[in-house]
């Protein structure tokens, strides 16, 4: 399986524009996706409070599904079960269920109702994905694990540590989707099990080793930590090299870069590398090409500019290696004429879903910092007669203010008339939540300031 992972808590696209991408994913190798909703589902009755006000319908759901199904794209929903749960214990509703009560990233797994809540979102997210054989837990990173008040006494009167406490929840868990679906498969993240003793693990009372065995028939571990090269871990997706192997030394992955470890604050998504010097291709079960977002994490970037990552990714996947074939397929499928991987550039026009938005980010990563700055801070008629005091103070000579008036009026119509073609792009894509954020983000804290010149002048 080559899956696609939407992590819906940043920058979810239109189902408009998931019509026209699910086609392309499918075209360039993937056969399943990962969605994660978040908040971005539909949630009904006493869950309504975790619904964003701009998630999908129920209607939506189902036309996802329809149209993964044409594609012959497998839907897995992605629900976080422990850690990374932020959109729930964000409310003031859900606050007395976190582990530690300042953080609202992990659930406390001694109270009863955090069970009761998970069962109640599990169930309105399976019952709406019926089509489904597989449902990710999640289960990554539970940070504080442990550091809760709770928590402490538990272990004090148990003799436990936090490794028996995790196993404690995930067999809960794991135990209502066994007995309220049978035949549903789960996957979750292997991060937290990496720090848990093989006895534990296999232990009759507190292992999940029958669970693997009989009970879920499959219970798949996913790695997002993978061997790199003279020992050193490198966690796929999170860490860059310039300079790949020799042949034959490793297996060489690409994987897309949208991550908010490692993709914080960019806007335009770079190929990073990493290694599986352990693994053949054949030897993957199951690959996702991942885009990590933190609820409270600034945009990363959006998904037309990271798709030619994407697509070289799944390329690779396909064919076992980036050869030349494999980047020919991906210039014609995206319908660029070059692409530079060493400079995360491509060249031409670009024929794919999100393509004018891909080289409109390209524009205002590469030049509207520069030319407002330039304007600003290079102009010696701006420096010398209409510095911040003259503004503040409303005087200045109409001759020397003459000498550079036309030259910044022509800049901020140029880049205002621009910005105005890519917000249409963008709220075709998204909704108006993601366009203002990507604006205030990326676009207003420069373009602000030629306003504010603007406006002084005139």
């Amino acid at each position: 399986m080559r899956l696609v992972h939407l992590d819906l808590k940043g920058a979810a696209p239109r189902v408009s524009y998931l019509e026209q991408v699910f086609p392309l994913l499918s075209q360039l190798g993937a056969n399943g996706i990962l969605i994660e909703y978040e908040d971005m589902f539909p949630f009904k009755g006493e869950l309504e409070v975790l619904k964003s006000p701009y998630a999908y319908s129920e209607e939506d759901i189902e036309r996802i599904q329809q149209l993964a199904e044409l594609h012959k794209l497998e839907v897995v929903p992605l629900v976080q079960t422990f850690g990374h749960v932020e959109f729930i214990l964000k409310h003031e509703k859900y606050q007395r269920l976190r582990e530690v009560e300042r953080f609202p990233n992990s659930f406390n797994p001694h109270i009863p109702d955090t069970l009761a809540l998970l069962k109640s979102i599990l169930s309105q997210v399976i019952e709406k994905h019926k089509r489904s054989t597989w449902i990710h837990i999640g289960a990554d990173e539970v940070f504080h694990l442990g550091e809760g008040m709770d928590s402490k006494n538990w272990m004090s009167r148990n003799k436990g540590d936090t490794g028996t406490m995790y196993l404690n929840h995930i067999k809960e868990v794991l135990g209502f989707i066994t007995t309220q679906y049978w035949g549903l498969r789960a996957l979750m993240w292997d991060d937290m099990l990496r720090k848990i003793s093989v006895g534990a693990l296999q232990g009759e009372r507190t292992g999940i080793k029958q669970l693997v065995a009989h009970e879920l028939g499959c219970l798949g571990m996913v790695s997002w930590l993978v061997p790199g090269p003279a020992g050193m871990q490198v966690q796929g997706s999170m860490r860059s090299t310039r300079h790949p192997p020799a042949a034959g030394t490793s297996t060489l992955i690409p994987v897309p870069a949208p991550s908010a470890e490692s993709g914080i604050a960019k806007r335009v998504s770079p190929v990073v590398w990493f290694y599986a010097p352990d693994f053949e291709a054949e030897q993957i079960g199951k690959v996702m090409c991942l885009g990590w977002y933190d609820h409270y994490s600034v945009l990363c970037e959006l998904l037309p500019v990271g798709i030619p990552s994407l697509a070289i990714c799944l390329q690779t996947l396909v064919t076992g290696g980036f050869t030349e074939e494999t980047k020919r397929k991906v210039l014609d499928v995206l319908g660029f004429e070059s692409m530079q991987l060493e400079q995360s550039t491509c060249e031409g026009r670009g024929a794919f879903p999100g393509a004018e938005i891909y080289h409109m980010v390209e524009q205002v990563n590469g030049h509207l910092k520069e030319s407002i700055l330039k304007a600003l801070e290079e102009e010696s008629a701006i420096k010398g007669w209409f510095s911040p005091y003259h503004r503040k103070h409303q005087f200045g000579n109409p001759r020397n203010m003459e000498s550079f008036g036309s030259k910044v009026l022509k800049l901020h119509e140029d880049w205002e008339s621009f910005i105005h073609d890519l917000r249409t792009h963008l709220e075709k894509v998204y909704y108006p939540d993601t366009v203002e954020e990507w604006m205030e983000e990326n676009v207003n804290p420069y373009l602000d300031q030629l306003r504010d010149l603007v406006r002084d002048y005139r």
